[in-house]
């Protein structure tokens, strides 16, 4: 396998016989691999296939598909010859940037959660994600010395996050920034439409593909799990906010993403109190109606700028949302309690 060092990809391997009257049936084998280095995250793939040749293929052209995706996407590094969002934001009020239709694609999409978010998600809000990344950053190195954005900063830079000076023109392929001040981020939509874009294309090469594709937790379930004697959905643990080494609860998914939006997956500590990387664009500060949500609709990129929403937004205003566009949701509320929309008790394995 071409990229066995480079991921450090680890095959794990069951093998079964079945047999029933004059024929007999052989069992998909269970393969699994992971990688680290896209993304920020790691990646994760557990699929039943025929050979070990056939997943290590697969495992290769996702590899190969999401790397190209992180680095068109990435906000913080150059790439020898691949122009970024980076590359935007390098160039905000000085020139438009050539771009690959991946960017624009994506751009077009932000702008579409931005609309059905009523802009709780906003790809141009960057200016203000970046200074509590770099707050919680030194807090996180030097929590003795933590400390809060001034609100005098933060609102200066909310003066620059006005989506409609993301300028795109597809004829020429090229992305510009009206506001020298503007920073394009990526991040709340990103991960979730690679994986979505990905399991397509995954789908279109191997017809009938039974994949679980799980990139930094925003996972998608390509088909059913079949081992050859069996055909059944896949099962897919939601992380306990308050103890993140259990599951609060199992889904069964089949044909769906899942994507969850929590306070305790990059935070910081200030006189005690826990400051997350959700910030709501109303008030700057982190948003506060609930610990986590987690949303199942088919498209993971949807899925993804969903959670984010239902975050950000009041409890009964995101379940309107999520249902209004096909998918269910669980709330962790802040008490710790469970709100639930009307079909997704539908996906629970069982309770943990």
């Amino acid at each position: 396998m071409k990229k066995v060092l480079a991921i450090a990809i680890s095959l794990c391997l069951v093998l079964a016989l079945s047999g029933c009257g004059q024929s007999e049936a052989k069992e998909k084998t269970r393969y699994q691999a992971e990688f680290l280095d896209l993304f920020d995250t790691m990646t994760q793939i557990v699929g039943y296939s025929d050979s070990e040749d056939l997943f290590s293929e697969q495992v290769d052209f996702v590899y190969d598909n999401l790397e190209d995706m992180h680095q068109l996407y990435d906000i913080y590094n150059d790439y020898n010859g691949v122009n970024n969002i980076k590359t935007i934001n390098d160039n905000a009020g000085k020139a438009p940037v050539k771009v690959d239709q991946k960017i624009i694609d994506l751009l077009k999409f932000s702008k579409e959660v931005y609309d059905i978010s009523d802009g709780s998600v906003n790809i141009a809000f960057g200016s203000v994600l970046k200074i509590w990344h770099d707050y919680r950053d030194a807090g996180t190195a030097n929590p003795d010395r933590a400390s809060l954005p001034p609100q005098n900063l933060l609102e200066a830079a909310n003066n620059h996050i006005d989506i409609n000076d993301v300028i795109v023109d597809e004829k020429n392929m090229t992305v510009y920034l009206k506001d020298p001040e503007m920073r394009l981020d990526v991040g709340a939509i990103a991960k979730g439409y690679a994986t979505e874009q990905v399991s397509q294309m995954l789908e279109t090469k191997w017809p009938g593909i039974s994949i679980l594709l799980s990139v930094g937790g925003n996972v998608k379930a390509i088909g059913m799990k079949e081992t050859g004697t069996e055909t059944i959905p896949w099962n897919v643990g939601i992380t306990n906010p308050d103890d993140q080494s259990s599951m609060l609860m199992t889904l069964n998914v089949s044909d769906n993403s899942m994507v969850t939006s929590g306070d305790y997956q990059r935070y910081y500590v200030v006189e005690e109190k826990i400051y997350h990387h959700i910030i709501d664009p109303q008030t700057l500060y982190p948003a506060a109606h609930c610990r986590a949500v987690t949303i199942v609709v088919p498209d993971s990129g949807l899925a993804d700028g969903l959670s984010t929403a239902a975050f950000i937004m009041p409890v009964e205003e995101a379940k309107a949302l999520v249902q209004s566009y096909g998918g269910e949701a669980v709330f962790v509320m802040n008490d710790g309690t469970l709100e639930y929309t009307s079909g997704f008790k539908a996906f629970i394995l069982k309770m943990n």
